[in-house]
């Protein structure tokens, strides 16, 4: 593709900050569902970079438009400005427990286990929660790029593009989530009209109870989405803790299955959360695979119409570090959702089994 060409592909209005769908156009929300390596097969040079696209107008998920890794996709052209000569009029965070930047001298598991990209400017921005290990590339780099040690596995990243007045809450949420921040940039304006995320880039995070914090976020288009973020001192786990309460109901889990310490579906409380094992996309094409190729974190409310993204699993030591889920009661997510559960661990096998942990 010819320089030109793909400066006119990836040409972003100037004041239009907002998460952008893989068709190229503006759209209020979107979620990336990265296909593990072995669940996509073909062109070798595609594998492990093949994901599903989601967003209110796409009539359920579609084949992504293009490789993950490609800058005229739902991700690369929503993170363009990040990566642009001139990034003046923008304030950004970048947070990562598992960092591009990580050095030795970085001590991430004291922080939350939590991923995502703040983007904002004078009238708004978006706010994109995943689970990809080195990712996104710091806005020093020459362009928009997918990292090799997230392709062998599944992955999920929300985009809701939010009014500037909605980062005051999700400043505060931050707080209690303590995120690794690798780079930012908050000057002028920003830093007075957001001393939640000076606070953030600092290092600070609550210091009193409550440990969890839940507030309401509307969307540009005004949808409604729920934000949960704990700190670590909560000390128990996210959704039999808390969200299943929160949400009055029972709760399907998808989480990275392959560290020490995995939580077994819990069926002590009125609301039950089942830990997923197999995850399987409609049709008869639809890529099916285990709970095990997959490091997303979602979970799907299969009586309510919830349906939430977010940063944490279900292990004994993400009981005592901060993260969150972003969660919401939107027809086209919870419809999305609800049928890639394919099965899940009852409470009776989990009683009876005691897995073995295997590699972090």
């Amino acid at each position: 593709m010819s320089p030109l060409l793909l400066a006119a592909l990836l040409w972003v209005p100037v004041g239009t900050l907002t998460c952008y769908g893989d068709s190229g156009q503006p759209v209020d929300w979107f979620v990336v569902y990265k296909l593990p390596a072995h669940s996509s097969p073909g062109d070798e040079a595609e594998r492990g970079l093949r994901y599903k696209y989601l967003d209110e107008d796409s009539g359920g998920w579609q084949d992504g438009a293009g490789p993950i890794d490609s800058p005229t996709g739902a991700l690369g052209r929503s993170l363009l400005p990040l990566y642009r000569n001139s990034t003046s009029q923008l304030a950004f965070l970048l947070y990562n427990d598992q960092p591009p930047t990580y050095s030795e001298s970085q001590h991430s598991s004291s922080r939350g286990h939590t991923k995502g990209v703040l983007l904002l400017d004078q009238e708004g921005g978006f706010w994109l929660i995943h689970s990809v290990p080195d990712f996104p590339p710091p806005s020093s780099s020459a362009a928009y790029s997918w990292p090799p040690s997230a392709q062998t596995y599944g992955q999920t990243l929300i985009c809701v593009s939010f009014p500037l007045t909605q980062f005051l809450n999700i400043s505060r949420q931050l707080t209690y989530t303590f995120p690794m921040v690798y780079d930012y940039k908050l000057e002028g304006d920003f830093a007075q009209k957001f001393p939640h995320l000076e606070e953030v880039v600092k290092g600070h995070h609550v210091h009193q109870a409550p440990w969890n914090s839940s507030v309401t976020l509307t969307s540009r288009a005004g949808a409604s989405f729920q934000s949960f973020a704990k700190f670590g001192n909560f000390g128990d786990d996210l959704y039999s803790g808390w969200l299943a309460e929160a949400l009055g109901s029972n709760l399907q889990v998808q989480f990275w299955q392959r560290s020490s310490g995995i939580l077994p579906s819990n069926c002590s409380g009125v609301q039950h959360v089942l830990d997923v094992t197999q995850i399987a996309f409609p049709g008869p094409a639809g890529p099916a695979f285990n709970s095990t190729e997959d490091h997303s974190k979602w979970c799907v409310a299969p009586e309510k119409p919830w349906a939430c993204v977010g940063d944490m699993n279900r292990n004994k030591r993400e009981e005592h570090r901060g993260g969150g889920t972003l969660c919401a009661q939107l027809p086209a997510l919870w419809k999305a959702f609800r049928p890639l559960v394919k099965d899940c661990e009852s409470c009776e096998h989990s009683r009876a089994f005691s897995r073995k942990p295997s590699r972090a």
